[in-house]
């Protein structure tokens, strides 16, 4: 068994609700805690992912969530890593736990967004790639996801109906997630009339910016026995990987890659990489999963995913989509939360959110969205600049 567990996970509802973040925070931070059986004043350590959108708060998020609970003389600790943030606060959490300087630990990840898809902060940066990629080829995030979706096109013969297939799956998941922002079904055929965004993806494709919090309580398994915690999840491995040279596959937000020329060798693409470097903390292979949660920025991306963490080969994953497969009551469900189709980003909370996803199927208590028979289950994001992010639970 795992030295780590999760003893509680807690979310407040996405949506677009124009409060202050801490909120959130706060409110996810105690569900998760009334999760565990716990009360505050037991929690040694806050890690907080840092949201960079609310002000001084949220760059010290761990200390900004403390003081809102009330404080009590817990560490903090603050994370940034874009879109894997969580994970890499749940990472240092765990680290701490692992080291013995603490037993009880307290995740947790806010964001209020504004209103339209995410822009570069103000300022000029001519060394920053995504500055440079928003100035100088108005590559906005849209953009961005079409581009990946264009080249899943032209490499495997991926069509806009496939696009619409993911969509309308997750549809049907979120429809049943009562954390969701976003709870209505949708054919494929209405996916495809919605307003075209960014070529080849519509409006129904591409993720929202939302406001939401989630949270994780992770304790010491010993801790956890001497409890009594009921259905504790163990942390199995979490991947915060980075690339290595050469990347001859163009990831967001860099519009260039390495030479391969004077490196012959090829590596492992850094999408690739992040899965992998769970599967092998755990032990175990992706022909273990029961089901996994996936950054579907967009509906095109998730298909890359698939092959991503190992579910099928390079060009498999329309098959795998058209096969049922993937669907809940399929053989390896992918997103039966809903996924930022139906959540939207909340950019600090959404790899928490996936794993408190995670935890409740292996629990099971997903409700009418329940994966049957849940034992294993993994996480998969990126964040900008190589930040990898996948994290692998199982009972």
């Amino acid at each position: 068994m795992s030295d780590v567990v999760i003893a509680g996970v807690g979310m407040h509802p996405w949506g677009k609700w124009g409060r202050n973040f801490v909120e959130y925070g706060v409110a996810a931070a105690r569900a998760a805690l009334a999760d565990a059986g716990i009360a505050w004043r037991d929690v040694q350590l806050v890690s907080g992912a840092d949201t960079m959108r609310n002000g001084y708060p949220g760059y010290v998020s761990g200390a900004t969530f403390a003081q809102a609970l009330g404080w009590t003389g817990a560490r903090v600790a603050s994370s940034y890593a874009a879109c894997a943030s969580g994970a890499t606060a749940l990472e240092v959490a765990r680290a701490e736990i692992l080291a013995g300087r603490c037993e009880v630990a307290l995740v947790v990840g806010a964001d209020t967004t504004p209103k339209g898809f995410l822009a570069p902060n103000a300022g000029d940066r001519p060394d920053d790639p995504d500055w440079l990629r928003f100035r100088l080829l108005g590559a906005t995030n849209p953009t961005y996801f079409a581009l990946y979706a264009r080249r899943r096109m032209a490499l495997y013969g991926a069509t806009e109906t496939d696009f619409a297939m993911v969509r309308a799956k997750n549809g049907r998941h979120g429809l049943e997630n009562p954390n969701a922002r976003y709870r209505k079904a949708f054919s494929v055929d209405e996916v495809l009339a919605s307003a075209m965004v960014a070529d080849p993806l519509r409006l129904l494709e591409i993720c929202a910016t939302s406001d939401g919090g989630a949270a994780v309580v992770l304790t010491s398994a010993e801790w956890a026995a001497k409890r009594g915690t009921e259905k504790p999840v163990a942390v199995r491995a979490i991947s915060t990987v980075t690339p290595a040279f050469p990347q001859t596959v163009i990831e967001m937000p860099n519009f260039s890659t390495d030479s391969g020329v004077a490196v012959p060798d090829a590596v492992t693409p850094f999408k690739s990489a992040i899965a992998a470097a769970a599967y092998e903390e755990a032990g175990i292979g992706p022909e273990d999963l029961s089901l996994a949660e996936v950054y579907d920025l967009s509906s095109a991306l998730e298909l890359d995913w698939y092959e991503d963490i190992g579910l099928c080969k390079a060009g498999e994953a329309e098959q795998l989509l058209h096969d049922g497969d993937t669907a809940i009551g399929g053989r390896i469900p992918v997103n039966p939360s809903g996924g930022l189709a139906c959540f939207g980003e909340a950019v600090p909370a959404q790899a928490l959110a996936q794993v408190c996803e995670v935890a409740w199927q292996l629990r099971g208590q997903a409700g009418a969205r329940q994966v049957e028979g849940a034992a294993v289950g993994i996480t998969a994001n990126q964040g900008l600049f190589g930040h990898g992010s996948a994290v692998l639970l199982s009972v």
